[in-house]
């Protein structure tokens, strides 16, 4: 039994040496496995963190000579240009209130013919229907009636004055005469009046009624027809004169402060391919319009730009309100990046790069690169297809600028603006 014990208890204390000698042996190599494990972990964050790094400061981007043709680059200098700062309006062309006429009749009456069609131009006093009226023959009776009491009365008057002055007759009876040609006279010059407003000959008798233009102008809508009765107040015919067109544009109270009488407008006809043409504001209504709370501003269109126009159609108005000259570009050449904008300028420094190779390797060709800079800017007014610039650092007058191409630019860029040969 003792030898048994001593046999086990030598037994375990081998064992126990052994296990240590394998722990001693690992325990370089545990150390070893911790260390690449730290140095792994922080080599994977620094290089997490660099990309971030990178893409946040990166403002620039290279292309090979390929791209540069492909993209179709182009490259400009900054200009000073007039540009205009703009109010935007929408309105409708329209006539002034001269320019368009109802044509109604001044005595009811049954339409016996009708000489025009919708859409043919009449000058003013253009017959364009007749009407039958029986109380019209009676106005002419009165008038030649009264015309030949004034003819009588006339010669009355003519003795009855010879013979007051010569004291013949007493002074009585030639104020009678008097007074009636006077009377008469005045009857007649109503009669005539009233013949005259209905364009009716004041000679002979007739019951037809010409109905006649008031303006030069193209008939519109036509309200009658032949055999119906024409009422007085109703309107039968439309007739427009285009050649003194003008806007009615809607202008918001905020802008208001910005407009005066005299600034010139473009403006372009929505349903004629954008055709722009200029005007001149000549009028300020002094009340809003309706619930709209927008001010309707009147602005005159040259008759050479009116041909074509009819009252009505929408239009879309840039109100210039200064006129200043400023450095600008090409409203391509402005990118915007958030909440930034950019131009691309390019690096005639870089435009070439030496590439080393190592003691055997082949030589290949490589391509020239061509890089540009973004640059920030404000922008200011855009028109006629350039943008008012101010640059937040300085730059050389003659920078060459991307005027074309920079949105690929712009895009290269946020995607690391990476170049692989």
């Amino acid at each position: 039994m003792k030898n048994i014990s001593s046999y086990l208890t030598a037994k375990s204390v081998k064992i126990l040496s052994q296990s240590l000698f394998s722990l001693r042996a690992l325990l370089p190599m545990a150390i070893g496995i911790a260390i690449f494990a730290v140095n792994l972990i922080s080599c994977n964050q620094k290089k997490a963190e660099e990309p971030q790094k990178e893409e946040k400061e990166t403002t620039e981007v290279a292309l090979s000579e390929s791209q540069y043709k492909t993209v179709g680059i182009e490259t400009g200098i900054v200009e000073d240009r007039n540009l205009n700062k703009v109010i935007k309006a929408n309105g409708y062309t329209t006539v002034p209130p001269q320019n368009s006429a109802e044509v109604s009749t001044l005595i009811g009456g049954t339409v016996k013919d009708i000489y025009v069609l919708e859409g043919t131009f009449v000058n003013k006093g253009k017959v364009l229907a007749t009407i039958q009226n029986l109380e019209v023959i009676g106005m002419q009776e009165d008038y030649q009636s009264a015309a030949a009491n004034v003819e009588y009365l006339q010669l009355e008057y003519n003795r009855q004055k010879t013979l007051s002055d010569e004291n013949v007759n007493p002074r009585k009876t030639f104020q009678e005469v008097k007074a009636k040609l006077a009377a008469e006279r005045a009857r007649a010059q109503a009669a005539k009046n009233k013949l005259d407003a209905l364009h009716v000959n004041t000679k002979g008798t007739t019951s037809v009624v010409p109905i006649v233009s008031p303006i030069s102008g193209f008939v519109g809508k036509i309200n009658i027809a032949k055999g119906a009765f024409a009422n007085t107040g109703v309107s039968l015919f439309e007739v427009t004169d285009n050649s003194q067109m003008h806007l009615d544009l809607n202008v918001y109270e905020k802008d208001l402060g910005s407009i005066s009488i005299g600034q010139v407008i473009d403006f372009v006809l929505t349903n004629q391919s954008n055709k722009s043409i200029k005007g001149k504001i000549f009028g300020i209504n002094k009340s809003f319009s309706n619930e709209s709370k927008t001010v309707a501003v009147h602005a005159k269109i040259d008759p050479a730009d009116a041909k074509g126009l009819i009252p009505g159609m929408y239009v879309s108005a840039n109100i210039n309100i200064t006129n200043a000259t400023v450095p600008a570009l090409p409203k391509d050449a402005v990118v915007r990046n958030a909440d930034k904008y950019f131009v691309f300028v390019q690096e005639e420094s870089h435009t070439e790069e030496k590439h080393e190779h190592k003691e055997g390797e082949k030589e290949e060709a490589h391509e020239k690169e061509i890089h540009f800079k973004a640059i920030e800017v404000v922008p200011g007014t855009t028109d006629l297809g350039f943008t008012e610039v101010k640059f937040v650092d300085k730059i050389d007058s003659q920078a060459k600028i991307v005027t074309k191409g920079a949105f690929y630019l712009l895009s290269a860029m946020k995607g690391g603006g990476e170049h692989e040969h």
